[in-house]
């Protein structure tokens, strides 16, 4: 049962990095933190690299393992910078409840990619996810019946975080791929490494949020690193939080079915509705939690599955 461990702990730490997320979302701009989290999650994980190397020796690289980073980490190229601009742009107890579709996906894109078929239980599951989202803007429903939903899509964080939910449900499966191609930790720090990398030119060409248009190219080159110096601590520990989240869900999803993992992980959905609460101080606690909960336990049922 340690894949269980190792994905309770996946989702604990996966709030912790939202929150840490959010905070850093107010004093930086979206591609900057964006970049940070894969970069400094990669500095972070080198050391456990040559450990693991030192201790067991360097992995054989499979066939398929170069393939898997080129899409997988494509893919985490575009949910990272769709992922903080959610969190930047919505309340995070709204905005982090719609990871809880990626289970919802997975039965459909595990069969597909890796062959994992997740028995008929699943179909309660994916009615109780439905439901939660609905509940989550409930109050919206004497708008009309639809109007929770219609509600929850005005919202651009939840937009954001669906769309992201479902490239999850297509990467998680790449992440089996190229982690039992090479070794988990292999996997990890080569594909925060590639993310890392094709994130740094966009954070100098997009990245205007806090930097003044009329600055010349090298002011703002200037402005940029004061910028991160700055805030330096915030992103750095964002950073080893989400390497933390990485190690343990990579050795989890070589334990057991990647749906299973990715149901247990969704968990993290209710520790954001409250540390959104708590920290943020995010209005509605009320029916976000009862609807996270919801969604939560239809990923228990697509898990019993």
């Amino acid at each position: 049962m340690f894949w269980l461990i190792f994905a309770w702990l996946t989702a604990l730490f996966e709030s912790f990095t939202d929150v840490a997320s959010k905070k850093s979302l107010k004093n930086v701009g979206t591609y900057i933190v964006a970049f940070f989290i894969r970069f400094s999650a990669f500095l972070f994980l080198i050391p456990v690299l040559v450990l693991v190397i030192f201790l067991w020796g360097f992995p054989t690289i499979g066939s398929q393992f170069w393939l898997a980073l080129l899409i997988s980490g494509s893919l985490n190229v575009l949910t990272t910078v769709l992922y903080m601009n959610a969190l930047k742009h919505s309340d995070l107890s709204i905005s982090v409840p719609m990871l809880a579709f990626t289970p919802l996906f997975l039965l459909v894109t595990s069969p597909l990619i890796v062959g994992e078929f997740p028995t008929p239980l699943g179909l309660g599951g994916i009615i109780l996810i439905v439901l939660g989202s609905y509940i989550l803007n409930i109050k919206e429903f004497r708008k009309g019946c639809l109007a929770p939903f219609q509600a929850l899509l005005r919202e651009k964080g939840p937009k954001l975080m669906l769309i992201v939910a479902f490239i999850w449900s297509i990467t998680s499966n790449y992440d089996k791929v190229g982690a039992v191609n090479s070794s988990p930790i292999i996997w990890v720090v080569a594909v925060n490494f590639f993310i890392a990398i094709c994130l740094f030119p966009i954070l100098f060409a997009l990245n205007k949020d806090y930097i003044p248009k009329k600055r010349s190219s090298l002011k703002k080159r200037e402005e940029y690193w004061k910028l991160i110096k700055q805030n330096k601590n915030i992103l750095l520990f964002t950073g080893f939080l989400s390497a933390l989240t990485i190690i343990f869900q990579i050795y989890a999803i070589t334990l057991t079915l990647v749906a299973y993992v990715i149901a247990i992980k969704r968990t993290s959905v209710c520790f954001g509705v409250l540390w959104g609460h708590l920290i943020f101080h995010e209005k509605g606690m009320k029916e976000r939690l009862t609807g996270a909960v919801v969604m939560v336990l239809g990923v228990v049922l697509i898990v019993l599955s």
